[in-house]
């Protein structure tokens, strides 16, 4: 693939690989509201540039839409699948800022096997081994 665009970094499969936000599975939708001129939304707006491509990557049940000068201030809207609406202001915040903020409001925890890959005595087949090895 080469490397032509606007910041042509943000398509490689190392810079998607290392955003930290995996979401919890009751999140269905995001929505992320910006305004593309103005101070208050440039947190918004970086966040939109450079950490909304390594969400889809990270998290690809999740649909992801964004809309652009619809509101005066920036905000995310989140969708969970029980109905229940979580809104995150972000208004004046950084783009680490938001990522922060929504990693530890929506994000799973840090301990999960799904992002944490299990120690090697807790594997199946480590287990298999020391029970084959035992019975001999």
């Amino acid at each position: 693939m080469p490397l032509k665009g606007r910041f042509p970094i943000r398509r490689t499969l190392q810079y998607l690989s290392q955003g930290d936000v995996v979401f919890k599975d009751s999140v269905k939708v995001m929505t992320v509201n910006y305004n593309t001129h103005g101070e208050l939304g440039e947190g918004a707006r970086k966040f939109v540039f450079f950490n909304i491509p390594q969400i889809q990557y990270k998290n690809p049940w999740v649909q992801i839409m964004l809309f652009k000068n619809m509101t005066p201030t920036p905000f995310l809207r989140f969708y969970l699948d029980s109905g229940e609406q979580v809104l995150v202001d972000v208004e004046t915040k950084s783009n680490k800022e938001i990522m922060e903020h929504v990693k530890k409001i929506l994000g799973k925890n840090e301990c999960c096997p799904a992002v944490v890959p299990l120690p090697r005595e807790l594997t199946g087949k480590f287990q298999a081994a020391l029970r084959a090895g035992a019975q001999d």
